[in-house]
């Protein structure tokens, strides 16, 4: 059986903030927010480049990563998403007759792709509505070809920009305070990789005393299909060219006070072409300085 190869539900689409953090609002002059977190998904199963579901070797990767907003002003952002510990593996291929190891597992550990972005704020600060457009380059540092046949992987070995524009507000029913974001973006990749046209929708209400925030995600990544054979997928790679999703996720952020706070968020692929078919994980520790 060919197995496809595969998209894992990275962080520009899955990584989970805090209200503080992220869409349109830029931190304060001198503000920042930062996050330590363990991000990971293992998986048997995939779907298809026809989007339907086939097994695979059970395959996964795990990154372990700092993600940090500082405001150099009070509409200018910079951001780092730095996964500075990832680990990628797969299992065992097992006779299903004698039992017998046909092909060992494999693992590989190191740097992951890293994210530097600025974010300005195109809104006045304190606006009704928070609009803000963001810059990124994906810096290809993650180890594009290990293993002994080269088909693990901690990144996609291709240097990408991405564009995008969030929109946000925040309102109170009651004394429950809300929030609303959509995000539009496209990325530029090369290599031979097809760009994609991002959609993002995120929506939250803080509860219990204002001590939990409870968000839900939204996430469409569409393949503009403009690639070359260069960026074609092989057997068992975890990174993909062409893949296309949707998928829905939700986090829990509990603040312990004003400066210090953890979170948990799952996300899952609901429709998807070359990419996993099982949810993905995150467990984090964030402050706000």
């Amino acid at each position: 059986m060919t197995i496809h190869r595969y998209l894992l539900v990275l962080f520009l689409t899955f990584l989970s903030f805090s209200l503080l953090a992220g869409g349109g609002w830029p931190q304060p002059k001198g503000k920042g927010y930062f996050k330590l977190s363990e991000w990971w998904v293992v998986s048997d199963q995939h779907y298809t480049d026809v989007g339907l579901i086939d097994p695979n070797i059970t395959t996964g990767i795990f990154n372990t990563s700092l993600y940090a907003e500082y405001g150099f002003t009070d509409r200018l952002t910079g951001i780092l998403y730095f996964p500075f510990f990832s680990r990628s593996y797969n299992n065992n291929i097992v006779s299903g007759t004698t039992k017998e190891i046909i092909t060992p597992g494999e693992a590989i550990n190191g740097i992951g792709d890293t994210d530097i972005s600025i974010k300005y704020g195109i809104s006045r600060p304190g606006s009704g509505l928070a609009v803000a457009a963001t810059l990124t380059f994906g810096i290809p540092l993650g180890n594009d070809s290990g293993g002994s046949l080269g088909n693990l992987q901690l990144g996609d070995g291709e240097f990408n920009q991405i564009l995008s524009l969030d929109a946000g507000s925040g309102w109170e029913l009651g004394n429950t305070p809300f929030f609303a974001n959509v995000n539009a973006g496209y990325n530029n990749r090369s290599k031979g990789f097809s760009d994609e046209v991002r959609l993002a929708f995120e929506m939250g209400a803080n509860l219990f005393n204002k001590k939990v925030w409870l968000i839900g995600r939204l996430n469409v990544t569409e393949s503009t299909k403009n690639g070359n054979a260069t960026a074609l997928p092989n057997a068992t790679s975890i990174f993909a060219n062409n893949s296309e999703f949707t998928t829905l996720g939700g986090e829990v952020s509990y603040n312990i006070n004003d400066n210090w706070g953890f979170s948990v968020s799952a996300t899952t692929a609901i429709r998807g072409e070359i990419i996993f078919a099982s949810p993905s994980f995150s467990v984090g520790v964030f402050a706000r300085i």
